[in-house]
Order: C-alpha cells, then structure tokens, then sequence
C-alpha cells in the first residue's frame, strides 16, 4: 500500500457496516516510525500524578514516544517537564524513576542543572578555553513545548500545536473526575509499579484495553478458578467479582473525539469494591449520580497510549512503543491518598490477583499479543476483522445514560455483556488515521 494515503490503512466505510484494519499497521517498521513522529510527538502524553511530586525539587521521569522527559517541581515550587537530556552530549541526566533532588549531574561530564532545569554548572568551564560564542548559548535543559494538567494527572506535548488539555480529554472528564475525586486529598500511586516489555506492536493493548470479547476465552483459567473461590476455595481475600453475575447486567460504550473511548458496567457486588466501607463520604463530596458511577466497572482508553481500568480494582496503565514490535508496559495501582490500611491492603489484594504480570490475568494477554505478532507474518491476512462486533447495536447519540449524565459522545452503545462489542476500538484507529495523513500530508495535528 502507499505510505502517501496513510489513512486508507484503516478501511472505514460507517455507510457499508465496515471497520478494518490492515495488518502491516502492526508489522511495518516505517509505519511505525511514523507513529512516533505524527502521533507521539504531536500530541498530548501522560508524564505522572502530581501527587508523586508535591514538594520542592520532586522529580518523576517518563517518556513520550523515545524521548525520555523529567518531571520536576522547582525549589519554588513551579512545575517544569524538561528533555531528560544533557546540554553537553545527549546523555540521560536523570536515571532514576521517581525522588527529590536539588540538583541533577549528568553522570558523563558533570554538568548540573538544579530542579527548575537551569544549568548551574559546566565542569572545569574555566579552563575549558571554551569560545565567546559558547559562552552566549542557552545551557539549560530544553522545556518540552507544553505541560498542563487536570485532576491531578499531568500530561505534556512536544508540540506547541495542541489542543488546549481540557479540550483534548473532553467529555472524558467526567469519567476521570470518578476516579480521581474517590479520595478527599485526591489520588496516588501506591509505591511501587510494575514495568515488563512483550513482544508486539503498541496498538495490541490499546485494543485489548477496550475488549470484553476475550474475557472467557484468554482468561478461562481465571473464570475457573472463580467459581472455585466462589464456594470457598483459594485465595478468598482478593474479593474478586462474580462473572457470572456480570454477564447478566447491562453494559455499554461511548467513543469521543481524539481517540478516547469508555466501556461501563453496571454494578456488580458494589460491597466489593475497596472503597465501599466509606462510600457515605465519597456520596458527600460528589454526589450520588458520580458515585453510582464510580461503583460500576469502567475501562478508559486515553489516546494513544493511557489507559484506566476501574473494574476490578483501580489501575492506571500506559504502554510505550519501543519498535514494531515492542513494546513497554508500566502499570500502577491507584488509591485514594490517606487511605485506611486495611482497605489499602484489600486494594492491593485485588491488583496483584488481576493486574500484577505474575497475577491471573496479565500473563495471558502478554502472551496472546506475542501470539498475534507473530500471526501478522502471515501474508495470506491482509485485514484484521476485529473491530466490527456490535455494528448493528450502535444508537443516535446521546443515548439515555449519556444524556442522564451530560456527555455528548460521538458514538454509543447499550447492551448486554455477552455482546462483548469491538466498536469502542474503532475511535482510536480513526484518530491514528487522521493525525498519520495529516503529518503525511505535512498538515496542522489540529487544524
């Protein structure tokens, strides 16, 4: 196919009923190159929480795409994200992942910037004999072109031509305000977090964050295993849900502009949920539509590579593209600052059951992206046809739950589980299709 009409990689004809993708999206290295360049690049990325760095020289280090950021807060407590990147000679200032630093050297040559990302020092400068015109260079280390956040979550772009970050997230804001409002002092990442590669291209998890479709046949041993807690047997503490229940209540999704879309739930055995003992104070603050909502299970996909998972237990996931084909995971448990340590001991109980990559769930999907990855050298599959279960079902927008909670989605659904619908993963792709043709066609990200 022409690389030039970029977009026809995904053959979406709504009029037809048709939605596919074409498997050199997941296999071809200039493709993928691209993605780093069109997409990473020029639009907004998840860096950290601000509540990993509420102090005076607290710093966090992300990435978005390969390029390695810092997220600092100054000795005046202004925020900053910067290339974690010497001025000198490229190296990486900041190895560590997370802390508090006055200072940053660069452990090549010593040069050190302090937290606000101003170079305070070139080692032995004096006798350097370096030239007038050296001297007159900025040192510092390079700002990326923009940082905001919402709720708490700090996101950062390195284009200047973004949307505004609360127009980007859009209506997705009520859904991150259901998470990140559950606690009275906001949200944190319990210590510690989970970070594993697999080998397969990026977009695989972004599908799987939004596939119900899998559920009883990757994760049948789980389903098994289940039914045996469910009369007792094994590790009862997780207090994992009833499937079976779930399979009888209703569900849905909504797409949204940019690429973001949301799976819902309604409620399953709600006393399961860790913050049910003090679900009175959490009704207290946000009220009971935002609470009810805060107890069905949600999956969020953030475009391009951010996801919640707020069904079994509260977890923030963002993968990271590293080649065609692999790709780095780092998954974090999400609780409310402050929270009581028995009901954070029972928050832990469930991540580790599902989430952690030695817990029951994780394994499975690592394995199976391999699975697809190495399925994609097939040449006799050109197109993937995963992304049009639950074509039939889609209703004008908005339906009766997005107007009963104010939202305006461009797509959405009402269903039973046993639907299991791939159409919420149709947004993400036709967003990879518009922002690859216009960085192709050396357009605006967002005109």
């Amino acid at each position: 196919m022409d690389l030039k009409q970029i977009n026809l990689y995904v053959d979406d004809r709504p009029a037809d009923k048709v939605f596919r993708v074409h498997r050199e999206v997941f296999t071809d290295p200039a493709i993928f190159e691209l993605e780093l360049t069109h997409i990473f690049e020029r639009t907004w990325n998840f860096l950290g929480l601000e509540s990993q760095i509420p102090n005076a020289n607290d710093f966090v280090t992300s990435t978005i795409g390969r390029t390695p950021v810092m997220l600092s807060r100054g000795a005046k407590g202004g925020l900053g994200a910067f290339l974690n990147a010497c001025r000198h000679k490229g190296a990486t200032v900041c190895r560590m992942s997370q802390g508090n630093a006055k200072y940053h050297v660069c452990p090549y040559h010593g040069w050190a910037y302090d937290s606000s990302g101003k170079n305070v020092d070139i080692k032995d400068r004096k006798s350097g004999c370096y030239a007038e015109a050296f001297d007159r260079d900025n040192h510092d280390l390079i700002p990326i072109a923009r940082v905001a956040s919402y709720k708490g979550m700090v996101f950062g772009s390195l284009s200047a031509d973004v949307l505004p970050l609360e127009e980007f997230l859009g209506d997705t804001k009520f859904f991150i305000d259901i998470v990140m409002d559950q606690g009275p002092k906001g949200m944190e990442f319990v210590p510690g977090h989970a970070s594993y590669t697999f080998r397969g291209n990026w977009k695989l998890q972004m599908d799987n964050g939004q596939d119900g479709y899998h559920l009883t046949s990757t994760h049948s041993s789980f389903m098994d295993l289940q039914a045996r807690r469910r009369v007792g047997e094994g590790h009862v503490e997780a207090r994992q849900f009833d499937w079976k229940q779930r399979a009888k209540m209703r569900n849905g999704m909504f797409t949204f502009p940019y690429g973001h879309s949301v799976l819902w739930l309604d409620q399953v055995e709600p006393t399961k949920r860790p913050f049910y003992p003090v679900v009175d104070e959490v009704r207290a603050r946000i009220g009971d539509l935002r609470t009810e909502w805060a107890l069905k299970a949600r999956n969020y996909q953030f475009f391009p590579n951010m996801q919640f998972n707020d069904s079994v237990t509260t977890m923030l996931r963002v993968f990271r593209p590293i080649a065609v084909d692999l790709t780095e995971m780092n998954t974090y448990c999400l609780a409310p600052v402050g929270e009581r340590p028995d009901l954070r001991a029972w928050r832990l109980r469930q991540f580790e059951d599902f989430f952690n990559p030695s817990g029951m769930a994780t394994p499975d999907d690592t394995v199976t992206y391999e699975d697809c990855q190495r399925g994609f050298a097939s040449g006799e599959i050109e197109w993937l046809q995963g992304y049009e279960r639950g074509l039939e079902a889609l209703a004008p927008v908005p339906n009766e739950v997005a107007r009963e909670i104010g939202i305006t989605p461009l797509e959405n659904i009402i269903g039973t589980i046993e639907m299991q619908q791939e159409v919420a993963m149709e947004a993400p792709y036709r967003e990879w299709a518009r922002l690859m043709q216009a960085g192709i066609s050396a357009k605006k990200a967002y005109p």
